[in-house]
């Protein structure tokens, strides 16, 4: 039994599956099996797949059902104690499994664990994550209030994170009635967090490819599911760190619902909101008419393929 399965899924990555599957392949820690499920492409995905002939390499093949699916689908094949994730367009450092191995072996009282990572915005900018716990270089250690430490930019992210097996199943999964990348790695985290501590290195080895080819998150936001935040109500009213990680959300939601002219998704993200945990500057954004956030975003994106990074959450 390897001591790793990698769960990959797979829709319409043609253009960037081979690089993802290079990296993986190259790590220096090599007691893993690979889970590939292909979600229904309709492009080249499956022969670049199948040019790989390593035995480590388990495929299978199923109708689209969409990410949360797919993910759950191949754990349910997985035979390791411990899963892994990596989406069809990331990258991992060839000490990256090394490093979640060895979160493993320190730490086997928590549940889950993950590494630090990096932001792949443009060939011109690709920054580490942002979080107070980031100020420690080369530390590994366990931590407590996972939410505190994410308000910028969430310590978990799903190329980097590792889980037991059978705490992966005791949480149900990935919840699929979220769809499109809108929130449902942030809802397990947060169902994660709330039941088990998490073993952290700040040592970055995995890469988060914003230019992927076919990214589910630039589906529009009107055909999107959301996570509800408001799942958690009960939970927030006791863990202020949880109150303020959820309102942070809230705002992205809401800015995102605004944005796309969605009045009555904005005041069901925003109406929960304790606009204290907002910056002055997000309160701002969130209060500011569609024209003015609109030309803020252009500001944006024009600075990110200049290299510079603009954000409200910092």
């Amino acid at each position: 039994m390897p001591k790793f399965s990698i769960i990959i899924p797979l829709y319409n990555k043609e253009k960037d599956i081979k690089k993802t599957l290079e990296s993986l392949l190259a790590q220096t820690f090599t007691d893993f099996e690979a889970i590939i499920v292909n979600d229904g492409s309709t492009d080249g995905s499956e022969a670049v797949v199948k040019s790989f002939s390593d035995k480590r390499i388990k495929y299978f093949n199923k109708k689209n059902e969409g990410v949360s699916f797919t993910r759950n689908f191949a754990v349910t094949k997985a035979s390791a104690d411990n899963i892994a994730f990596l989406d069809a367009d990331d990258y991992w450092y060839p000490n990256h499994l090394e490093n979640l191995n060895n979160l493993t072996l320190n730490f086997p009282e928590v549940c889950w664990y993950a590494t630090a990572y990096e932001k792949k915005h443009t060939k011109n900018l690709c920054i580490p994550i942002q979080s107070k716990i980031m100020k420690h270089s080369s530390w590994q250690g366990i931590i407590s209030n996972y939410f505190e430490n994410s308000f910028i930019d969430a310590l978990a992210w799903t190329s980097a994170v590792g889980m037991k097996k059978d705490f992966f199943l005791d949480l149900k999964g990935f919840d699929t009635t979220i769809t499109n990348g809108a929130g449902e790695d942030t809802d397990l985290w947060i169902r994660a967090a709330l039941k088990s501590s998490l073993a952290f290195s700040t040592i970055i080895t995995a890469q988060h490819n914003l230019q992927g080819s076919n990214r589910i998150s630039h589906t529009p936001t009107k055909n999107r599911v959301f996570m509800n935040p408001d799942n958690f109500l009960v939970e927030e009213k006791y863990n202020p760190s949880l109150k303020k990680y959820l309102d942070l959300n809230r705002y992205s939601f809401a800015l995102q619902h605004k944005i796309a002219g969605d009045k009555e998704s904005f005041i069901k993200y925003s109406k929960n909101i304790n606009f204290k945990n907002l910056t002055p500057k997000q309160q701002y954004i969130l209060k500011s008419p569609k024209w003015i956030i609109n030309g803020m975003l252009k500001i944006q994106k024009i600075a990110t393929i200049a290299g510079y990074r603009f954000s409200s959450f910092k």
